[in-house]
């Protein structure tokens, strides 16, 4: 499964959300609207014309899922699109769990942020430092930990395929995706240029365990999602989802080929997502993770005024806090990116927020 960065609308939105993610994880300020400048247009305009564009997008199948706007913690728009389950005739709801993507990049760099703050963790050593014995020694011993945050370290690979002599569903665990990179040999020299790495943020989740003694997913779990009260916001195996949870829908096939009819994504699928991505959250739980982020009540997280997408095949997610006026956007799809990024587009847009 290859993720569709290159299907969302222009390169300024996806710039400007992996530049908050690299300045979050080097520590360093994030450009961010001010949620303290008025927003060009009236609170009940902007309702109006959100719902008749969502209404609109859905109308023509170009959105199905949810959107959630809040000013200063309360609601002010929030609505459910379309069915989580075709087949079963079961449509979303705000409380629907979707895909994340790579929004759970937030999560895993926290948590790496977390263990620096405690002294557990030097940012600036290399991989060997924390893995003595990590099977590629020109990575380990030349790639440090804040290059891998900030998508620096050149480490290459493909984590969207099946693992030697198994499926995408053999992959049960963050460590399960190792084998798919680790032989890789660098893209390029570390800290000489920046490209995306969803291989880095693997072997990032790999270090959290080794530094922390705790499983990457009971790690996030116990020191970011609990914290911040989001109950409905987790890791789950393909195979044992909630009957709550939206089957993702894709027209785009293993191959890399188009379809003309849409179906789910559950073969393109991992048996669990990983460090880099693909656990599964609601738009509720999101918007308490921006409050949580507000009231300091998890440490080393980004600033409340992040900008967070995720987007593969079937599945395109996106968080916007501290919009002009003081709103914070949630958009949640089961469908193809840019069904997501087009209606934060929109709300950017019309709050007079920049990309």
């Amino acid at each position: 499964m290859k993720q569709l960065s290159a299907a969302l609308p222009g390169p300024t939105v996806m710039t400007r959300i992996r530049l908050a993610l690299v300045a979050f994880a080097l520590g360093a300020p994030s450009a961010v609207a001010s949620s303290q400048a008025a927003p060009p247009i009236e609170e009940a305009e902007l309702v109006r014309r959100l719902a008749a564009a969502v209404d609109s997008l859905a109308a023509n199948g170009q959105f199905s899922g949810v959107v959630v706007l809040a000013k200063n913690g309360a609601s002010v728009f929030e609505r459910a699109y379309g069915m989580a389950d075709r087949a079963g005739s079961r449509p979303n709801t705000v409380e629907t769990l979707f895909n994340l993507g790579s929004i759970n990049k937030f999560f895993t760099a926290t948590a790496i942020r977390q263990l620096a703050a405690a002294g557990k963790l030097d940012l600036d050593a290399t991989v060997e430092r924390y893995w003595p014995d990590y099977p590629n020694r020109d990575v380990a011993s030349r790639v440090t930990i804040r290059q891998l945050l900030a998508h620096r370290g050149g480490v290459a690979g493909d984590i969207f395929a099946a693992p030697p002599g198994g499926t995408r569903a053999s992959l049960r665990h963050n460590r399960d995706f190792l084998p798919l990179f680790v032989g890789e040999p660098l893209a390029f020299e570390p800290g000489s240029r920046q490209a995306y790495s969803n291989a880095g943020y693997v072997l990032l989740g790999m270090i959290v365990e080794r530094v922390s003694g705790e499983d990457f997913y009971e790690y996030v779990r116990r020191h970011i999602t609990e914290p911040a009260g989001m109950t409905r916001t987790m890791y789950i195996a393909s195979d044992s989802l909630p009957p709550d949870v939206a089957i993702g829908y894709t027209t785009s096939n293993p191959d890399g080929t188009r379809s003309a009819e849409s179906r789910p994504n559950s073969e393109m699928l991992p048996g669990r997502g990983s460090a880099a991505g693909g656990g599964y959250s609601t738009a509720r739980d999101l918007l308490r993770f921006l409050a949580a982020l507000r009231a300091g009540r998890v440490p080393g997280g980004p600033p409340a005024g992040i900008g967070a997408a995720g987007g593969a095949p079937g599945l395109n997610a996106m968080v916007e806090g501290a919009l002009p006026g003081g709103y914070d956007l949630v958009v949640l799809a089961n469908l193809d990116p840019p069904a997501a990024m087009r209606v934060a587009r929109l709300v950017r847009q019309l709050l007079g927020a920049t990309d």
